[in-house]
């Protein structure tokens, strides 16, 4: 019996199933948002300031005080489409759909998955907590453990819904690190048998190759950055004591301030370790002095408070690794800490075939679009996506130096 014509339907079915299977960090990650930008006809650009929960003092007493709930919010934006244009003929279409899956589907969509989830990798720029050395493989589960610090001091929910994102490298390094520990249980035999971690620690481990690669400013270490003005509050941070003009730093790269320390969100009080702040913009030293934007926010009291003491005026910076190093950036995470969200593309008519497939389950929507063409007998298609990354709650992640 001859093979039946697979069906535009079939073939975008199919596109969605391995993109799903082919995401890594996407699948860890918020995904609630997705039904706010509607069914159809979504646009680049389309903006939704999604709200965090306000924090409060409270008060000790039987006197009322009553406190403004002050509700921050973070734009999620729907800024990338991306796709990949394929062609095939009619006699491509009458494989079996595994044979035609193999053949064009898969390498199409590990395309789109990989773009998708690099750039999501890509909000370790975001994150200001962090373990671990610089170009430093970890090689002991203590980096881990103190990742886990990390999230429990800033309050992460410990929910089941921390996940591990590390390098082939990290994965590899630590699993043979822990090979000592094998015992012969059917899920640690399973996870050694297959040189994944599986769930340890408090995480669900994953390995992802998308994992991106910092690569740290340029300090110069014969200067000494200070602070420049005592009692800074707020996202810049005015500096001096840089090389001029020739000191730089990236976004992404991480500091601590001398005797500036981090706050339990919810208890304000001390946990006796240096706040770690992340440049949140490129800048370049001008006469020795450099405005840093920064996150979080120096906040010194009130709901929203993050240090114990404000930092005093030429207190040292101290910048995270070497200059000029490259870190490839494992994260550790709570589901919350950022969110993913696609649209349906809308269906053009005056095609030979158009075809949509949304899960909202999983919030995915990928777009199949086809012609004919007449003088070769082929039929040239192409597969969108449209989707915005954010960061929602940095406090909830931890970035893993190797």
């Amino acid at each position: 019996m001859a093979n039946t014509l697979l069906t535009i339907s079939m073939i975008t079915r199919e596109a969605l199933r391995v993109l799903e299977n082919n995401l890594t960090f996407a699948k860890n990650v918020n995904r609630k948002y997705d039904d706010r930008y509607g069914v159809e006809g979504a646009k680049i650009g389309t903006v939704l300031n999604v709200r965090k929960p306000p924090r409060y003092v409270g008060r000790t007493g039987t006197a009322i005080s009553v406190e403004d709930a002050t509700e921050t919010q973070v734009a999620v934006t729907l800024d990338t489409q991306f796709g990949v244009d394929i062609s095939f003929t009619s006699e491509d279409l009458a494989l079996k759909i595994d044979d035609f899956s193999k053949r064009f589907i898969s390498p199409a969509v590990a395309t789109i998955a990989n773009k998708i989830d690099t750039a999501g990798l890509a909000l370790y720029k975001d994150i200001y907590s962090s373990v671990g050395t610089p170009a430093t493989v970890p090689n002991a589960l203590l980096t881990y453990l103190q990742s886990g610090v990390k999230l429990d001091d800033n309050c992460t929910p410990m929910d089941g819904a921390r996940s591990v994102t590390i390098t082939p490298l990290m994965q590899a390094t630590i699993v043979d690190a822990l090979k000592g520990l094998f015992q012969q249980s059917a899920l640690i035999a399973s996870q050694y048998r297959r040189g994944q971690m599986g769930t340890a620690v408090g995480y669900d481990w994953y390995m992802d190759q998308n994992c991106n690669t910092h690569t740290t400013g340029v300090f110069t270490t014969s200067a000494t950055p200070l602070v420049n003005g005592a009692s800074q509050t707020g996202a810049a941070l005015i500096t001096d004591g840089w090389n001029s003009g020739s000191s730089t730093v990236t976004a992404g790269d991480i500091f601590t301030i001398a005797n500036v320390n981090h706050v339990n969100p919810q208890n304000r009080q001390s946990t006796g370790t240096l706040q770690q702040f992340v440049c949140t913009a490129a800048g370049t030293s001008s006469g020795g002095a450099l405005t840093l934007a920064i996150s979080p926010s120096i906040t010194t009291s009130g709901a929203f408070q993050t240090v114990d003491a404000g930092p005093a005026d030429n207190a040292a910076l101290t910048f995270l690794g070497a200059e000029s190093t490259q870190s490839p950036q494992g994260i550790a995470c709570h589901t919350d800490a950022f969110t993913l969200a696609m649209a349906d593309l809308p269906l053009p008519q005056g095609t030979d075939m158009a075809a949509r497939v949304s899960d909202d389950q999983l919030g995915m929507s990928i777009r199949l679009i086809r012609d004919y063409d007449i003088s070769t007998d082929k039929f040239p298609c192409r597969l969108d996506v449209l989707f915005g990354w954010a960061t929602l709650r940095p406090e909830l992640a931890c970035r893993i130096q190797s």
